[in-house]
């Protein structure tokens, strides 16, 4: 009880006016205007907004440090939501999105085929020549002249 008393002195009021205000903001659901949430939907804003309520977990009263927590996570997520990034990352394509019904139909088992070409790239050729028993004879070049000369 006397931790409550202590929550309502003159020191602590501007923490108490601070939480009745972070729980009207998430009760209520107001909407954010665009220009503010352009600013927090950025990274450095997003990096900000977490800044600030790590912060005020750290050096305030606990439960001020997680409606600030909380305040931090709504502020974040209807910001996407009002600039439209949260309807791009929910439905844009991506690589894995976009092959992930094909994973099951490409699973086939090793084939006769798979295993033929497999025993024929590994067999040993023999590459020694034989010297031909016949010498090519060319046939009649109807006085053409030969390709060498210029």
């Amino acid at each position: 009880m006397n931790y409550l008393s202590s929550l309502f002195t003159k020191k602590h009021m501007p923490e108490l006016l601070l939480s009745v205000l972070f729980v009207i903001y998430l009760v209520m659901g107001y909407k954010m205007p665009q220009g503010i949430a352009t600013m927090i939907d950025s990274t450095i804003g997003k990096i900000i907004v977490a800044l600030v309520a790590l912060m005020l977990f750290a050096y305030t009263n606990p439960i001020l440090g997680v409606l600030g927590l909380l305040v931090a996570y709504q502020l974040i997520k209807g910001s996407a939501i009002i600039t439209g990034m949260a309807g791009l990352e929910a439905y844009y394509p991506t690589e894995q999105k976009k092959w992930s019904p094909f994973t099951a139909t490409h699973q086939f088992p090793y084939t006769l085929e798979q295993e033929v070409v497999k025993n024929m790239t590994t067999q040993k050729f023999n590459t020694t020549y034989v010297k031909p028993s016949f010498s090519p004879v060319l046939d009649d070049t109807y006085d053409a002249a030969p390709l060498s000369q210029n």
